[in-house]
């Protein structure tokens, strides 16, 4: 049996501003380990309502099978990135949706699945386990889609380097290995930058992998037209790349007209859609941090549907 380790960040904060109804219909987007949605579960089994729970990860999938064997009336799982919901949910409507943008520890320690800098395994970064995986990327692309991913995805100012470095590393074998790769980006930079210039580059290439960027865009302009009039969607994120994304996408919904301030009346037609709950975005505290110290860098904004 699949024993998917994760501790969900930001976990009590989440359920409070979820707000769930006993009745209600609710998606988490990325169940991993489920333990988002066995508080959902807590919440609406008394009153019979639904979770539906989607994780594009087959191991997630198969783990929380397991878990909510009992509740097959109420919990309902589905293996699918979450940039396709619409496609799949079409005709539901949410009192809430969760979307933990974070990977998985048990994707991080999990050695084989290779999305790991600190254990030997071959380059993989699949959260799928389908598609193309990293040791193709970075074994194939030219120097300058290389440092193109490094630079926008890890936003890494070293880019250049590293990548002409891929390059010639590659000219005499196939880079295969996690810390193989490691290593090359490790010589690449100065000593006081290379276990940053590891981790930002390593993030690129998952971030590139997987399409995290381009499928949350997918998700937001999709996702929150499921929600119910006064549904709330909450967003868990882990590097500033998404969270701009998220915060802008929000930012833009939240406001009224947008014509020229000159214009005496409106003729855009624009409307609020959404009420931002958090203000400032939702940081873990030091006692959590100790605990979880990956939970270091996230951040939760949550949003309530007006219109």
């Amino acid at each position: 049996m699949i024993n998917f380790i994760h501790k969900t960040v930001l976990l009590e904060e989440t359920i409070n501003y979820l707000d769930i109804k006993p009745d209600g219909i609710y998606l988490d987007a990325t169940v991993g380990g489920g333990g988002c949605s066995e508080e959902i579960i807590s919440g609406i089994i008394p009153s019979n309502g639904k979770l539906i729970c989607i994780d594009q990860d087959p191991d997630a999938i198969q783990y929380c099978k397991n878990k909510f064997s009992n509740y097959k009336k109420n919990v309902f799982l589905f293996q699918s990135n979450f940039s396709v919901i619409n496609k799949i949910f079409s005709d539901i409507k949410f009192d809430g949706i969760v979307l933990d943008l974070g990977v998985s520890s048990y994707q991080i320690d999990t050695q084989e699945r290779g999305f790991s800098y600190k254990k030997n395994a071959i380059l993989d970064m699949r959260m799928s386990k389908s598609g193309t995986s990293a040791r193709e990327f970075i074994n194939k692309l030219e120097q300058k889609e290389l440092s193109k991913i490094i630079k926008n995805y890890g936003e890494e100012k070293y880019h250049k380097i590293i990548s002409n470095n891929i390059i010639k590393y590659r000219r005499n074998r196939e880079i295969k290995y996690t810390l193989e790769f490691s290593e090359i980006v490790k010589n690449s930079v100065p000593f006081c930058h290379q276990k940053k210039a590891i981790k930002t580059t390593f993030q690129a290439f998952r971030i590139y992998v997987n399409s995290e960027l381009e499928n949350l865009k997918t998700f937001l302009d999709f996702g929150f037209k499921l929600l119910k009039k006064s549904g709330r969607i909450c967003i868990l994120t882990f590097h500033s790349l998404e969270d701009r994304i998220v915060k802008q996408f929000f930012l833009d919904c939240s406001k009224n007209c947008n014509c020229p301030k000159e214009f005496p009346i409106c003729v855009c037609g624009k409307k609020q859609l959404v009420k931002i709950i958090t203000k400032k975005p939702i940081i873990p505290s030091l006692e959590e941090i100790n605990l979880n110290p990956r939970s270091k860098s996230a951040k939760l904004r949550v949003y309530e549907k007006i219109y």
